[in-house]
């Protein structure tokens, strides 16, 4: 909770200047949307090498390489600003993704030991820590502009709030690595040795397959090697067990397809419109820069607030209503914001409005999506699946924001809202059909 406050700031001050420095960079808005979508790529690959450091050595030293990288990637975009060098920006955001890939990681980190019947709860309590650096990052952002050209008189606009960035996630790292202990995936582990210990390969320990609607994967799945320590087993590792294992187990049990495609589609909508609502900003006529920077972190203090300040609710819901309901609200939604944002104009109430509402529906698929995956898979597999998640809900947003710009530069932010809704259908038809779920082990 307490890195993820920190690393929020970083995070959130980024994004709401990243896309308004490198369409300065690139000579408009049109490319603005490649480097929101390389730091959301950047992300997604990170969460491989994340995923087997944390398969071999537990959640601290994962975590600790996502902050890192984000670490880097604040630092080269500040270089890109001084030497105004587009191609640097686009690199230095691709790393920058680094940070939110450990913050949505740490979110796993808070289930590895939660009683089933209160995961929903517990993983949103992580991820409503978010809110207070996330929301106070947005309107940051201009005084760390100033407070850093008064000290660095050569720096230029909108670098400053990268220098932040990069402060905040090296104390990230430093407080993870320092205070993540026992590391909770190691005690995950030893906890549920004794059972998998004799569990043959291709079976699922700790899932019943008629409790998600699905059957076990075929015989090439991986099995878990058990390392012993004395008479018991401490270690489960999956050695084998990457990405291609993790979607064919994924694909076999439709509550994980469920709960992999809620997220993944959640973040899509999300980040498609969120990306250029700064843009459509920045567009209104007769504003100048101080008071887009302004606007510009009012609203997305608003739609950030959505996607974390309600998340104990959200998460509470998921727990005594259940997963299905919470993800179909939670769409339902992101159709609704769609909706608002699309048909408001610069920088009104409405606008504010509808990335509240955006905000929101995000938290509420994000967190009933991912319960539902993590309890769809057997404990010694969590985390590869966890990864794989985490790889399509990134990509799925970095497509959405590459795209973003060119629609917005093309046709409209309005249009954007209207394609990004149209995504979300397809997951509402799925989270119909997929009804027998119940709390796994």
């Amino acid at each position: 909770m307490i890195t993820n406050v920190i690393g929020g700031v970083g995070v959130a001050i980024g994004i709401a200047v990243g896309a308004l420095l490198t369409a300065r960079l690139t000579g408009g808005p049109g490319l603005s949307g490649l480097a929101q979508s390389g730091a959301v790529v950047g992300g997604a690959l990170l969460a491989i090498p994340m995923t087997r450091i944390m398969n071999r050595a537990g959640r601290r030293p994962g975590l600790l390489l996502g902050y890192s990288v984000g670490t880097v990637g604040a630092l080269l975009v500040v270089a890109a600003a001084v030497y105004e060098s587009g191609p640097l920006a686009f690199l230095g955001m691709f790393c920058f993704g680094g940070s939110t890939a450990a913050n949505l990681q740490a979110r796993y980190a808070a289930v590895d030991l939660a009683d089933p019947a209160r995961r929903g709860w517990q993983l949103s309590i992580v991820v409503w820590a978010t809110t207070i650096g996330s929301v106070a990052g947005p309107n940051l952002s201009r005084p760390a502009d100033v407070l850093l050209r008064r000290y660095w008189a050569d720096l230029p606009e909108l670098a400053g709030p990268f220098v932040f960035s990069a402060l905040a996630f090296l104390l990230a790292g430093l407080l993870i690595w320092v205070l993540l202990r026992p590391d909770p995936l190691l005690v995950a582990r030893e906890l549920a040795a004794p059972v998998l210990a004799g569990v043959p390969a291709g079976s699922e320990a700790g899932v019943a397959p008629a409790a998600v609607g699905g059957a076990p994967p075929g015989p090439r799945a991986a099995s878990a090697s058990v390392e012993p320590a004395g008479d018991v087993p401490a270690v489960v590792v999956e050695r084998r067990f990457g990405m291609r294992a993790a979607f064919r187990l994924v694909t076999a049990i439709p509550a994980a397809r469920l709960g992999l495609a809620a997220t993944a589609v959640g973040h899509l909508v999300m980040v498609g419109v969120m990306s250029m609502t700064p843009i459509y900003i920045g567009q209104t006529p007769g504003i100048d820069h101080g008071d887009v920077l302004s606007i510009v972190g009012i609203v997305l203090s608003l739609h950030i607030a959505g996607m974390y300040a309600l998340s104990p609710l959200v998460g509470l819901a998921t727990d005594r209503f259940g997963r299905r309901p919470v993800i179909l609200t939670g769409l339902g939604l992101l159709l609704a914001a769609c909706a608002i944002a699309g048909t408001a104009d610069h920088g009104t109430p409405q606008l504010a409005a509808g990335l509240f509402t955006l905000g929101l529906g995000w938290s509420c698929t994000m967190i009933g999506g991912s319960t539902l995956l993590v309890e769809s898979v057997p404990v010694a597999r969590r985390p590869a699946t966890q990864g794989l998640s985490d790889l399509v809900m990134g990509l799925s947003g970095a497509g959405a924001g590459a795209l973003g710009g060119v629609v917005v530069q093309l046709a409209g932010y309005p249009v954007l809202a209207m394609l990004a809704a149209a995504c979300a259908v397809p997951v509402v038809a799925l989270a119909l059909r997929v009804r027998a779920v119940r709390v796994g082990a």
